[in-house]
């Protein structure tokens, strides 16, 4: 019998609970600010908890999480004693490599989202 360690991060846990929301947003995020690479000057508007379409404290724990992995920089989390909802400061948001990869890893995941969504709606009662 094999054994598998398998080492979880924030990101695995979402997806082994089955968080695909949250996998979408964290795409979505991470592509705005892969396509804001050619402008000048990046809007940080465009990766908004109001712009994302999510509530602010939802929106402040994926940031977290994406500065925590590596993903995003140019992001100051502020934590206080006065709030359970982590505060973040967008200085000059930017995607890193670590980021592009998973862009670029997950696009099949997209690809097979989107065919898993088009098999589920053509049969009824699925």
């Amino acid at each position: 019998m094999t054994y598998v360690n398998i080492n979880l991060t924030a990101f695995g846990r979402f997806f082994v609970e089955g968080n695909m929301e949250e996998f979408r947003t964290i795409y979505r995020i991470l592509k705005e600010l892969r396509t804001a690479m050619d402008q000048e000057e990046i809007d940080p508007e465009c990766i908004s908890a109001e712009s994302i379409g999510l509530s602010y404290p939802k929106w402040s724990r994926l940031m977290v999480m994406l500065v925590e992995e590596g993903y995003i920089k140019g992001i100051a989390v502020i934590y206080s004693m006065s709030s359970s909802i982590p505060r973040i400061k967008m200085t000059r948001p930017e995607i890193t490599l670590k980021g592009l990869e998973y862009l670029e890893e997950n696009s099949l995941m997209k690809k097979a989202e989107r065919l898993a969504k088009g098999i589920k709606d053509s049969i009824p009662g699925l």
